[in-house]
């Protein structure tokens, strides 16, 4: 057993940390003050190497384990969890492809999205079917060689913007969860679009919108897998995506936790570094410890997926304590900073935004307690 990163691992991380506080720290509160899309942000992260990080070698992607994608994605949300954010759904859209697509769809679709600047959205969550995936009311209806498709997505990251959409929808709606199908959309479909642009609490700079599939015709060979598989797909896919979330969660605490040591040390009360006081000391202690603790959570889920073993017991427990954590870290960052803390001024608020979400998407962290219960009880 090792904990040392390898050395590739170590020059990887370094170079997504240089890239994170080269071409994303400097502008990451205007971004997130003008909730606006960075355009530019993915000809930079394609060049960078960061766009489909674990996409294998052979479709154009860089081909990293998930371990060290996760790590990229820490350093990414160490500089702005929102444009992290935008990387990070290509990866989440492009995963189901990787988990159940024929050579010739990874061929077709894979090479052509890591061949240039894209983006890819994988589009689950409707209105009424949130955490209950078995509510989705978007319909595909089989018409010869295409599928007929029909419904509204929402809260859908790269929604509406994306070069490919992964979207799940049912063929056989008495069924439930086990009616679902997942079908290849790429942009330019008729039938496909954009709808409402969400207006958010945090992480910002990211584009979450409604998908809306108006007879939406999609070729039989652009679904993925076979009818009914779909759910079993986004369940796969959702535990690497909540590895990434508890990887974003702690690049987000680390970024606060080292805002609050450097402010500890300047700001001066009653004579003193107010860093000098015992009760700041143990609060940025728990802090540093807390997310380590996160940080080995991560790694070992992380790990087991790139051994090919089960982790989805474990992806739900990093997913929920670092999210958690994120959230506990950042509200006693701001309370270090004090009135300033809640100030537009000073980085922290928006940290504490940023790190709000983590908690609820990918499998809300009630959601995930009731993964780990079922494993507990052998379900």
């Amino acid at each position: 057993m090792s904990f040392r990163l390898s050395e590739e691992q170590e020059a990887v991380r370094r170079v997504a940390h240089e890239f994170a506080e080269r071409e994303i720290r400097p502008v990451a509160a205007e971004y997130d003050e003008r909730e606006e899309y960075p355009e530019w942000f993915v000809e930079r992260a394609f060049r960078a190497g960061f766009t489909y990080t674990y996409v294998p070698e052979e479709y154009g992607g860089q081909g990293m384990d998930f371990l060290t994608a996760c790590i990229v994605n820490e350093e990414l949300a160490w500089g702005c969890c929102g444009f992290a954010t935008i990387l990070g759904a290509n990866n989440l859209g492009v995963t189901p492809l990787l988990v159940a697509g024929s050579e010739e769809q990874k061929r077709k679709y894979l090479t052509d999205l890591t061949s240039r600047p894209s983006l890819a959205a994988m589009a689950l969550t409707e209105p009424e079917a949130g955490s209950d995936a078995g509510a989705v009311r978007t319909t595909a209806v089989r018409d010869g060689d295409f599928y007929v498709l029909n419904g509204t997505k929402c809260f859908i990251s790269n929604g509406g913007i994306a070069d490919l959409h992964t979207v799940y929808a049912s063929t056989d709606p008495s069924r439930g969860t086990r009616g679902l199908s997942c079908f290849l959309v790429p942009k330019g479909t008729p039938g496909l679009s954009g709808g409402k642009k969400e207006r958010k609490m945090g992480v910002r700079a990211s584009v979450t919108s409604e998908v809306i599939l108006s007879d939406c015709r999609v070729p039989v060979e652009d679904r993925l897998g076979e009818e009914g598989q779909g759910f079993k797909i986004a369940m796969i896919t959702l535990d690497k995506a909540r590895v990434s979330v508890a990887s974003s969660s702690v690049g987000i605490a680390r970024a606060a936790l080292e805002a609050a040591v450097d402010y500890a040390r300047q700001r001066v009360q009653f004579g003193r570094p107010i860093i000098e006081n015992q009760a700041i000391q143990f609060m940025l202690a728990d802090m540093d410890m807390d997310i380590e603790a996160g940080r080995l959570m991560y790694y070992k889920a992380a790990w087991l997926e790139t051994q090919g073993m089960p982790f989805t017991r474990e992806a739900a427990m990093a997913k929920t304590f670092c999210s958690d954590m994120a959230m506990r870290v950042t509200t006693d960052v701001v309370q270090v900073f004090g009135g300033y803390g809640y100030m537009r001024d000073y980085p922290v608020e928006k940290l504490m935004r940023d790190a709000k979400i983590n908690q609820i998407w990918d499998g809300t962290n009630q959601i995930q307690r009731l993964v780990m219960a079922r494993s507990l009880l052998g379900r």
